[in-house]
């Protein structure tokens, strides 16, 4: 077997025949069975998404998968001219908006944590994993966003107030490693289930703005050149601004407890600079 990736998760092997295997660091076969239900739900779309074909355990009781083998050079690999990177951006976003979410996405963790529970709207149950994450990054959140106290208390009352007459699918992580691309096509889109589950399109849209170069001397432009974008198409620039707040909290420790690597620092300066 050849190593062809490794995230948070796993590591995937590719087994040479149009599969690959993935060996979970951490899951067990029950825990990896809701991940499975939820991408059989998915409905056509108009690019590949993976599927998990057989679940087994290792020597430790640990879960390895089969899955689908997803063709394609990843985004940031493509070479692709910004346009066409932009657009096939916002394709992914308008597509997962034709969705309907159904009953096994809301039985995905978001974040390794329940969220939809106690009958919360999407809002409530948004808020609510904002305040749970806050509450263990608050040393570091308090002492590094201006005012952070009330940022939070205003966050959530307006978090709460949304409401939803339809559930998309939600991918929660729309970013250029994510996008396998054939030429300029979206031939498919990895990695679900950090932030996947039942909820706002816009959301989607609010985080691939900030995702589509995080880190590079462009990122500023780029980010304000897609929410004009998802803007146009009919997404509140506010909520994308609520949305942004929401991730950032949720996520600032998520990879470092000590919070001492990149993706807090962007997380502050967004918090620091994003009106909420």
């Amino acid at each position: 077997m050849e190593l062809i990736g490794q995230g948070m998760e796993g590591a995937v092997y590719d087994v040479g025949d149009g599969r690959v295997r993935k060996i979970w660091f951490d899951r067990r076969p029950d825990d990896v069975r809701p991940m499975q239900a939820f991408l059989d739900e998915l409905p056509p779309l108009p690019f590949r998404t993976p599927r998990i074909r057989e679940i087994h355990a290792d020597g430790n009781g640990l879960a390895v998968s089969v899955e689908d083998k997803l063709t394609g050079t990843p985004m940031h690999e493509a070479n692709l001219p910004e346009e066409d990177a932009l657009d096939a951006f916002v394709g992914v976003v308008e597509a997962l908006g034709t969705t309907t979410a159904g009953p096994a996405s809301k039985e995905l963790l978001v974040l390794n944590q329940p969220f939809w529970r106690d009958g919360l709207s999407w809002g409530e149950a948004l808020a609510a994993l904002v305040r749970r994450r806050a509450a263990e990054s608050a040393p570091h959140l308090e002492r590094d966003v201006a005012d952070f106290t009330t940022l939070l208390a205003r966050l959530t009352a307006a978090l709460e107030q949304i409401e939803l007459d339809h559930l998309s699918v939600v991918h929660g992580d729309i970013c250029p490693p994510n996008l396998l691309m054939d030429s300029e096509r979206t031939a498919a889109v990895l990695d679900w289930g950090f932030y996947s589950t039942a909820g706002d399109n816009t959301f989607d849209a609010a985080l691939a703005a900030g995702f589509f170069d995080m880190y590079g001397p462009q990122a500023r432009r780029l980010d304000t050149l897609l929410l004009d974008r998802f803007e146009k198409l009919g997404h509140d620039r506010e909520r994308m601004h609520l949305y942004r707040a929401a991730y950032a909290i949720t996520t600032a420790t998520i990879y470092d407890a000590d919070a001492q690597d990149g993706h807090y620092a962007w997380c502050v300066a967004d918090l620091n600079r994003l009106p909420v």
